[in-house]
C-alpha cells in the first residue's frame, strides 16, 4: 500500500514506520526531528498545515501520529488534491468523560470538561479532532478510523516516563517509593500499538470505528517498580536504595510522578472490541518492559 505518514519519526510513529517500510510504500511528513530515511522511506520535510508536492498524490491511507490542534485534520484533507482512501487518527484514551468508577469503551462520552494546563489543552485538542474527523471524512466521503492508544512505553520512547525511572535506577542507584500512591493505570508496548495500525489499513470493518489499544494488565506504582526491578540485570540492583514519599513531596523534590497516581485519576478503559474486531493480542507488561530496559541499558550503561 503507498502510504503518507504525518509524523513517523517520534516513538509510536517511528516504530510503526519502522515496521511499516517492511511491506508498504511510504511517504514521511513532518517538520524533520529525526530522519527516517535509512528506513527506505521518502522524507518531506513541511509543517502540516503546508501544501507540499505530496499533497497532488493519491494514498491508500494518511496515518497521522501528530495532529493536536483543532484544524490540523482539516487542513491536510483541504489541501489533498489527490485521493484519500482511508485516514487514520492517533487519538488517546484520555478523551473519554472522567469518571473513575467507569471503564470506558468506545461507545463512552467523550470528556465536556477539560482540566487546566498543558494536559487539558492536549486532551480538548484530540476530543476536538475526533469530531472534526467524523464531520470532514463524512463531508468528503473519506473512510476513517480512530486510535486510541493507553500510555504508550517501550524502546525509543523520548517521552519522559518509565525510561526515567530506568535512568534513575541505573545512574542513581535508587527508586522512589511512594506510600501514598492508589493510582491505577494501563500501559501499551508501541510495537502492539504499531501493529494495530496495521490492522486497520485498508481494512473495512474499522471504517467509521474507534479503537482502545491497552494492555490487559492493570498496573499501580508499586506494582511497576516491581517488575523492573524483576527485569534489572542483578548488577543493576547492588546497592539499589528505594526511598519512601508521598506523592507531593515527590513533585516538590522534583521526582518524575507520570502516571496516574491517585483513585481519582484511574482512567481505565476496556480492550475487547480491538480484540474483537482487529484481532489484536497484547505483550505482557512483563515482556515489554524486558524489552525497554534491555534497550535503555545501552543508553545509560557503557
Amino acid at each position: 500500500m503507498k502510504l503518507l505518514v504525518i509524523g513517523g519519526s517520534y516513538f509510536y510513529g517511528r516504530v510503526f514506520v519502522m515496521e511499516a517500510a517492511k511491506e508498504h510504500e511510504i511517504t514521511v511528513w513532518n517538520r524533520g526531528t529525526y530522519s527516517m530515511k535509512e528506513f527506505g522511506v521518502r522524507e518531506i520535510r513541511a509543517d502540516r498545515h503546508d501544501r507540499p508536492a505530496v499533497c497532488g498524490e493519491d494514498y491508500d491511507a494518511i496515518v497521522d501520529f501528530c495532529a493536536y490542534a483543532p484544524g490540523d485534520v482539516r487542513s491536510v484533507i483541504e489541501n489533498m488534491t489527490g485521493k484519500i482512501n482511508q485516514y487514520l487518527l492517533v487519538s488517546t484514551v484520555d478523551v473519554y468523560e472522567r469518571n473513575a468508577a467507569v471503564v470506558k469503551k468506545e461507545e463512552t462520552p467523550l470528556a465536556q470538561r477539560f482540566p487546566a494546563g498543558e494536559a487539558g489543552e492536549y486532551i480538548a485538542g484530540k476530543t476536538a479532532l475526533e469530531r472534526e474527523i467524523r464531520e470532514v471524512c463524512i463531508q468528503k466521503g473519506i473512510p476513517y478510523t480512530v486510535l486510541r492508544p493507553a500510555i504508550l512505553y517501550g524502546p525509543y520512547n523520548y517521552a519522559p516516563r518509565e525510561s526515567a525511572y530506568i535512568a534513575m535506577l541505573l545512574m542513581n542507584h535508587a527508586l522512589p517509593h511512594f506510600i501514598d500512591a492508589d493510582g491505577q493505570f494501563q500501559f501499551v508496548y508501541v510495537k502492539d500499538a504499531a501493529q494495530a495500525v496495521l490492522r486497520c489499513l485498508g481494512n473495512q470493518s474499522a471504517y467509521g470505528q474507534a479503537y482502545n489499544l491497552c494492555q490487559d494488565q492493570v498496573l499501580t506504582y508499586d506494582r511497576f517498580f516491581e517488575v523492573l526491578k524483576t527485569v534489572a540485570e542483578p548488577e543493576d540492583l547492588a546497592g539499589l536504595v528505594e526511598v519512601p514519599l508521598t506523592v507531593e513531596e515527590a513533585v516538590k523534590q522534583g521526582i518524575p510522578v507520570p502516571f496516574p497516581a491517585t483513585a481519582e485519576e484511574t482512567h481505565l478503559c476496556d480492550n475487547g472490541k480491538g480484540k474483537r474486531e482487529l484481532f489484536m493480542s497484547y505483550l505482557s507488561f512483563e515482556e515489554g518492559m524486558k524489552r525497554t530496559y534491555r534497550a535503555f541499558r545501552h543508553v545509560y550503561v557503557k
